[in-house]
């Protein structure tokens, strides 16, 4: 029999190294972890065992994830003597945050350092923590000296191979579709986040990486060698510019790697990513304004070269009272009445406050202009500087295109000087988020996402969209913002084919703090009033988020709530049949009825039907959604 020892989070009796069949368990007890020794002793090759309870059934979710790291001057994997194992501690922490998925964090989780040493007498710690809604585990070098590369991680995911998956193929950009597979047998690199579903069917799990700073790169996960293992892979030589291997320097911590795990409501509703990262490095947030955008580019591409077209998206978001205009790409070759400075002051007399796009400039090839007024320090102070005395309020920063830890500083030079200028940051061309929207409160939004921009690419989000759409909120929406930049009713280069109702839900279904509403003026001006009104009132910050059903490439229908009052979006990825719903409104406080306006596909693709009702806790309405369709509704308490 395997040794397994004992790191029993709920016990106050230290965990002795003769200890067995030991455990880390989460507060809620559903979540169990073994760690595991393969040569049945105290000195080998360790690995953790994942279990899962649901409905007082336990069922072994991850069979073995493979443990180590690889430094430049020795290994820690094969040959680790286990030294000790520290008491238990309990994790308590309670935040409030500007944007995201909820306004007030609360979560707890048991944990334990567990400390060994390799054949030359080296420590090595690994932290591994259980929370109610998932757990994560980071190495740790605890001496106080020393530089040295990371050679290689050897962490290791194992996946039985009938777990139903939805990955992305690994691309810098982060804007692949995510692929449905029912095996392992396509092997390949995947970019984060990876959603899979147990065979038995009793457990969900996403797994990611979280609090990745300045001491490490990106990583990724590969199953080239071995199927079943999905490795976690640092960047490839050939991938971006500069050095690939991670430099170090003692005392050091890798990035969390993060499993959140439970039902689908689990999934979507975690805030796990950002839970277990760095608290806020900013302490004066009152700069930091979540809000809707309008913008130029989805319908123009060259947009906001034309000084008229500035004024009119400008107009629209003052008329539909968001907080946002966005000056894209070719603002520094603007004409046609005014240049940047005069649609600056245009903006701020409408009450909108200015956004706008740079390019990183860290590519020869990408030549956007402007190029490269974000790439050192100096060049930043002097354009923020500049951006400041003119009104506005955030940067666009985009095509990175790189994972390697040189990359990582420059995300995080540009977020340490945008906040000494109180200017909001969104990056584009980006990774996919690693939980820096808790230490950096002013990052708003990150692309990484296949999103409407791709109309103007090829035709093939025309067809891929409907389904797409219900893959990401279970998936790249989980770990943090998306700026997809939805809800268009007209058409950019190629159309849609998602209805009217299915567009309007977007607003909901996807969580940007910055929310980007990519269609022309005309796009939201012929919509009937009551949708009109739906999108001047919504928010793009949320108190609370509940996935009300759902399945990912099916459908998916969640609600919000802002303040006392609740938004619901609901879409169908069928391509040929119509789908009914019956809503339930149990997320609902008892005793309080609310008026719903529902907004729900019409007779056709193109049409809105609007309905109103009162409702309560107990009250259930039936909602049809048509082919590649959807709804949205708002509630309001009735006083």
């Amino acid at each position: 029999m395997k040794q397994i020892l004992s790191l029993i989070l709920i016990s106050l009796i230290p965990v002795l190294l003769s200890a067995r069949n030991a455990e880390v368990v989460s507060p809620n007890t559903k979540i169990r972890i073994e760690l595991l020794n393969t040569n049945n002793d105290k000195t080998g090759e360790w690995y953790l065992k994942v279990y899962f309870e649901n409905n007082k059934q336990t069922s072994e979710i991850i069979p073995k994830i493979e443990l180590g790291i690889s430094r430049s001057d020795q290994d820690f994997h094969k040959n680790l003597k286990l030294l000790k194992i520290s008491r238990p501690k309990q994790i308590e922490e309670d935040y409030i945050t500007k944007h995201g998925k909820r306004s007030h964090r609360n979560n707890s989780a048991n944990e334990v350092v567990v400390s060994f040493e390799n054949p030359d007498k080296t420590r090595l710690n690994l932290i591994i923590r259980a929370y109610n809604d998932g757990m994560a585990f980071r190495y740790q070098f605890p001496e106080n000296e020393g530089n040295f590369a990371i050679k290689d991680e050897l962490t290791s995911y194992i996946i039985p191979d009938s777990t139903e998956r939805w990955l992305q193929k690994f691309d810098l950009s982060n804007e692949k579709l995510f692929d449905h597979m029912n095996s392992s047998d396509i092997q390949g690199n995947w970019g984060y986040p990876a959603l899979f579903h147990s065979p038995d069917r009793s457990c969900w799990y996403l797994v990611h990486e979280a609090d990745l700073d300045r001491n490490y790169c990106a990583t990724k996960l590969s199953n080239l060698k071995d199927k079943k293992s999905y490795k976690v892979t640092l960047p490839a030589p050939h991938e971006g510019e500069g050095e690939a291997l991670p430099k170090i320097s003692l005392p050091w911590e890798s990035p969390w790697r993060v499993i959140i795990m439970g039902e689908l409501s689990d999934i979507v509703e975690s805030t796990l990513v950002e839970d277990v990262s760095t608290a806020s490095v900013i302490e004066d947030t009152d700069w930091i304004k979540p809000g809707l955008v309008s913008w130029n580019y989805w319908s123009d591409n060259h947009g906001t070269r034309d000084y008229q077209t500035v004024k009119k998206f400008t107009d629209l978001a003052a008329r539909m009272d968001w907080p946002y205009t966005l000056f894209d790409w070719e603002w520094d070759a603007m004409g046609n009445g005014g240049d940047v400075e005069d649609a600056a002051k245009y903006a701020i007399s409408k009450g909108i406050k200015p956004l706008i796009w740079y390019n990183s400039g860290m590519f020869k090839w990408i030549t956007a202009t402007p190029i490269d007024r974000m790439k050192t320090h100096e060049n930043r102070m002097e354009e923020f500087a500049w951006l400041k005395g003119l009104g506005f309020a955030g940067v666009k920063v985009d095509f990175f295109l790189s994972e390697k830890q040189y990359m990582i500083n420059y995300y995080l030079d540009i977020l340490k000087d945008a906040a000494k200028f109180e200017m909001m940051v969104n990056f584009h061309g980006s990774l996919v988020p690693r939980g820096w929207a808790r230490t950096y409160p002013h990052l708003m939004t990150m692309e990484a996402v296949r999103g409407a921009e791709w109309y103007n690419n090829n035709p093939e989000l025309t067809t891929t969209a409907p389904k797409h759409n219900t893959i990401l909120p279970f998936t790249r929406n989980v770990v943090g913002s998306m700026d997809y930049t939805p809800v268009t009713f007209t058409n950019s280069q190629h159309p849609h084919i998602t209805s009217y109702g299915h567009e309007l839900a977007l607003g909901v279904v996807f969580e940007s703090a910055f929310q980007h509403m990519a269609d022309r003026p005309d796009g939201y001006d012929n919509l009937p009033d009551a949708a009109k009104l739906f999108l001047r009132e919504l928010p793009a910050a949320w108190d609370d988020t509940k996935l009300i059903d759902g399945y990912p490439g099916k459908d998916v229908i969640i609600a919000r709530r802002k303040g006392a009052g609740w938004y619901l979006g609901g879409i169908n990825a069928e391509a040929h049949q119509n789908k009914n719903k019956t809503l339930n409104f149990n997320f609902l406080p008892e005793g309080q009825k609310y008026k719903l306006t529902l907004i729900t596909d019409g007779e056709y693709d193109t049409e809105l039907s609007t309905s109103y009702l009162v409702v309560d806790k107990n009250s259930e309405i039936d909602v049809k959604m048509l082919r590649r369709g959807g709804f949205a509704a708002s509630l309001k308490p009735v006083q």
